[in-house]
């Protein structure tokens, strides 16, 4: 038997001989692309009935964001009937524990009950077996505590629900108790399922009373209080009425509709929100509603009809698309200008006069449901306008204009709707009235232009909180917009919400033969340069090309190399110096070509080039990874051209020759056993209008210190991976060969992906990644599948004594911020020098490992602290970060590809 050939199918090797197999799992009911995501076809509103009923609800919900009626009438709300008593299954939009399940996936009346569908009761009574049995599959499909909540009251009515199928009898109604953020949210009381508004306070008073057994808080670190650019909304209106209104005879006239139905306001008050047939109103009319108006064109009589067809509850994730509506209002009454999504002040704008630039303030606001209740998020936001007018640029350009009229600038927008007509043709704009956008590439190199504007831009924690209150004066003092928010029954909190938080526990780093706690500084290059690493690969064959005139930078750094080599542990041999005639590409290309071919032992290429030179940098990682795979490193003459900073330069650069070398430089502590972890990551360049990358970076053993690298191409803008099986089904192949067993638990960090996309990335990729087993006999690992997220607009400040600072790294936020649909944290890993500290959010889709919230956040920080090209901790775990620079090195220097000889080393640090 070959001890590094893994047991494929027809193999007489089984995994179960080098595997600890785990015994039989409740499996989710197939099909997966079902189970692992939101209700399939049924979408929301899915009313279940018995196996093999075809669902009666439509295709699923669409979500717009354009205006607030359509996207109502996007969001499934027409008539849903509810499902009767005697089928025993209320209406729900979600399957198993808030997961997608449709009719054709119902457990058949043969099969045991699963003990996940305890009474909320019978948890309260504290019996902690069935507390663990249900949160166990509540933990595998990534769902926080949805398996005891049915919902919110909201979303109950006409099968908008997101919970559990329970007999009538055991349905609760959930609502979350704004005044205890901090804490775990309450446990929800047993009551029959039903909209009666009678039941509504008595659900209220026994929330403060219960609390969930379950929570997705973890425990370890010490407690913190934070501050967040959150605000916290009350909603004091009862709930939001939708009508619809029909004029008989018709009008067509849109603008005549609302005159109409203007003249009545003493009827329909004067907050209303009209398009001209559904009418949103914070008051309750009767259910049908009859006036009389008159044309004027033509003195014709006219009916109309308001009838009530939706109550909504105020904090319904159905109302936050309005409320957005309702706020982007109050900061145009505030005189902010919108530009983009986000509005700004030019009265307040700073002016870089010596740069020609002006700095607008802003603000990026939107209003979103979480764990705690309803919040203004808000973010700090500037726009940079140059004072450059194209007209200007043209001139300066020396472009003599011969006609009298100066030339227009032509926009040719992309087909739009408004008010229910297509929109086409172009925009006409005057140079002399057009001004530049974004900073121009010339100054990005200028270091003193960029330095004053980060000043302007980078405000610190203080700073940050400061601009936060003066919007909440501004709001405040300006009468009409209060009024706005009112009206609708939104009122805002005073300052930012304040939760508590936690710090971990600071990472032990491990060398070869030492090993030490991490500073709060979270920087151990000292370390790293003065003892011996893991591993070092000994550099007896390397060529270091250099053109003539910088010869002496080139021998400088060789000496310096021998001298900081020994400390590491690592070998090294002088190299063959290659002297270039020139700095041209041909040059370069052809004598490393002819170097490689006569010397076929050179273990990596090493070169000096003059300056910034992207076509030259391209030229050689194309020949080096694709055309002679070889490791590469490219070095900017100017980079060691400072004697002061050589050494500190020298460092860095053999570190990361080790690497690609295949070498080890530092570990941590990974306590999961027979683990394997992932990272992915898309890269897309649509200016060249390339195919999408995939980056796939796997480690290959135990300490997760060796790493496996794979990319794969797909078609351009698809960022869904479909080629998943050729990455996995590899690296596992590889983790065989050097352990001799297959890992037991697999946790990937899924990159790169907005929260639209998460239903998608557990239908379609997860599926995907456990097909890939079936490659392998026996073989079902649990699998735990992070989606990484650092877009976000979430900061943290630490509340110190005065004010407000940047954050510990290591700090991590668990509940009142986060989802209400998933389990999620935030964790702010790195250290903030600069700024604010914006952490990164992970959510889970998928837990088949039943790991903890506490086990999920120490991973993840520990994996922040083996990105081995910066001796620190980085914001994203090490495989995502070496998949995005494996997934931009191939999409925008290589364009291709890199050869399968490189997939075991990290030739792309």
């Amino acid at each position: 038997m070959d001890p590094v050939r893994p047991p494929f199918r027809g193999s007489s090797v089984h995994p179960s001989q080098c595997v600890r197999m785990p015994g039989p799992w409740p499996q989710a009911p197939k099909p997966l692309d079902s189970a692992l995501g939101r209700a399939g076809p049924a979408g929301r509103g899915h009313v279940f009935g018995k196996p093999g009923e075809p669902s009666k609800q439509s295709g699923p919900a669409q979500r717009e964001s354009v205006g607030f009626v359509s996207m109502f009438r996007g969001l499934g709300l027409e008539t849903v009937s509810r499902a009767p008593l005697k089928r025993e299954m209320p209406p729900s939009g979600r399957g198993i524990l808030g997961r997608g399940l449709s009719a054709s996936m119902v457990r058949k009346d043969k099969e045991e009950p699963h003990s996940t569908f305890a009474d909320p009761s019978v948890l309260a009574a504290g019996d902690s077996k069935m507390a663990e049995a249900c949160v166990g599959w509540n933990r595998m499909l990534g769902r926080g505590n949805s398996n005891t909540s049915l919902l919110s009251l909201g979303r109950a009515a006409g099968g908008l629900g997101r919970g559990v199928h329970k007999a009538p009898g055991a349905i609760s109604l959930t609502c979350r108790d704004p005044s205890q953020l901090s804490s775990p949210p309450p446990l929800p009381p047993s009551s029959p399922h039903s909209l009666d508004h009678s039941l509504l306070g008595a659900v209220e008073h026994k929330e403060h009373k219960e609390k969930e057994v379950f929570v997705k808080q973890g425990s370890k670190g010490t407690p913190q209080s934070l501050g967040l650019n959150l605000i916290k909304i009350q909603c004091h209106n009862e709930a939001v009425y939708q009508y619809h209104v029909t004029f008989s005879p018709n009008v067509e006239c849109k603008s005549m509709r609302f005159g109409m139905l203007k003249d009545h306001q003493a009827v329909t008050g004067n907050v209303t929100a009209f398009d001209g047939s559904i009418l949103y109103l914070p008051i309750k009319l009767q259910q049908v509603l009859e006036l009389k108006s008159q044309r004027k064109t033509d003195g014709a009589d006219i009916n109309i009809k308001i009838q009530l067809t939706k109550t909504l509850e105020p904090c319904s994730d159905l109302c936050i698309p309005f409320y957005n509506v309702v706020f982007r209002r109050v900061m145009k009454l505030l005189d902010m200008k919108l530009v983009g999504r986000n509005f700004y002040d030019p009265t307040s704008a700073m002016v870089l006069q010596q740069h020609r630039l002006q700095i607008w303030p802003g603000y990026a606001a939107s209003i979103r449901r979480t764990d705690g209740g309803l919040f203004l998020l808000a973010d700090v936001s500037h726009k940079v306008i140059r004072n450059d007018s194209v007209l200007d640029v043209i001139k300066n350009y020396g472009i003599t204009i011969k006609e009298e009229d100066q030339p227009l600038l032509i926009h040719r927008p992309s087909e739009r709707q408004n008010q229910g007509m297509l929109l086409k043709g172009e925009i006409l704009l005057l140079p002399e009235l057009s001004f530049m956008t974004g900073i121009p590439e010339k100054m990005k190199k200028d270091f003193r232009a960029m330095k004053d504007l980060t000043q302007q831009i980078n405000l610190s924690p203080k700073q940050h909180h400061n601009a936060l209150e003066c919007l909440l004066q501004r709001i405040s003092k300006n009468e009409t917009a209060s009024n706005e928010l009112a009206r609708w029954g939104l009122y805002l909190q005073k300052d930012v919400h304040k939760i508590e938080g936690r710090v971990l526990p600071m990472e032990r780093i491990n060398l070869r033969n030492t090993s030490f706690i991490t500073s709060q500084e979270l920087n151990w290059i000292k370390e790293v340069t003065r003892d011996l690493s893991i591993l070092t690969v000994p550099m007896h064959f390397w060529a270091l090309f250099y053109p003539k005139r910088a010869m002496d930078q080139a021998r400088e750094l060789v000496n310096m190399l021998e001298k900081i080599a020994g400390p590491i542990g690592m070998r090294m041999s002088p190299p063959a110096w290659v002297e270039l005639k020139d700095d041209r590409i041909e040059t370069y290309v052809r004598t490393i070509q002819s170097m490689l071919g006569v010397e076929g032992k050179i273990q990596m290429v090493v070169c000096i080039i003059m300056g910034t030179r992207d076509d030259l940098y391209g030229a050689i990682k194309k020949l080096c990874c694709v055309q002679a795979p070889v490791p590469s490193q490219v070095i900017n003459v100017r980079t060691i051209g400072q004697p002061t900073r050589l050494r500190s330069v020298a460092q860095k650069i053999l570190l990361q020759i080790n690497c690609k070398l295949g070498g080890e430089l530092w570990g941590v502590d990974i306590p999961l056993k027979q683990l394997m972890v992932i990272g992915m990551d898309v890269y897309h360049d649509p200016s060249r209008g390339m195919r999408s990358v995939v980056g796939f970076v796997a480690s290959i053993n135990l300490t997760l210190t060796k790493w496996y690298s794979r990319v794969v191409f797909q078609m351009p803008h698809q960022e869904i991976v479909d080629s998943l099986k050729l990455c996995l089904v590899g690296s596992l192949k590889k983790f065989y060969e050097v352990n001799h067993c297959l890992p037991e638990k697999i946790v990937v960090y899924r990159d790169g992906v907005s929260d639209g996309q998460l239903k998608t990335v557990a239908n379609y990729e997860i599926p995907q990644l456990q097909k890939c087993f079936e490659a392998f006999e026996n073989y079902q690992p649990k699998m735990v599948v992070f989606v990484v997220q650092k877009k976000i607009s979430t900061n943290l400040y630490l509340a110190a004594t005065e004010h407000f600072v940047t954050p510990s790294p290591g700090t991590v936020v668990d509940h009142t911020i986060t989802s209400c649909e998933w389990v999620d944290f935030y964790l702010l890993a790195h250290h903030v020098r600069q700024g604010c500290g914006i952490p990164t959010h992970y959510v889970c889709v998928l837990n088949t490992a039943n790991l903890s919230p506490d086990h999920m956040q120490r991973l993840t920080f520990k994996l922040c602290h083996m990105y081995w090209n910066w001796p620190g901790t980085i914001r994203v775990p090490a495989p995502c970060k070496y998949a995005h620079k494996l997934a931009f090195l191939s999409g925008q220097i290589l364009h291709h590809e890199p050869a399968i000889q490189l997939c075991e080393n990290l030739f792309f640090l």
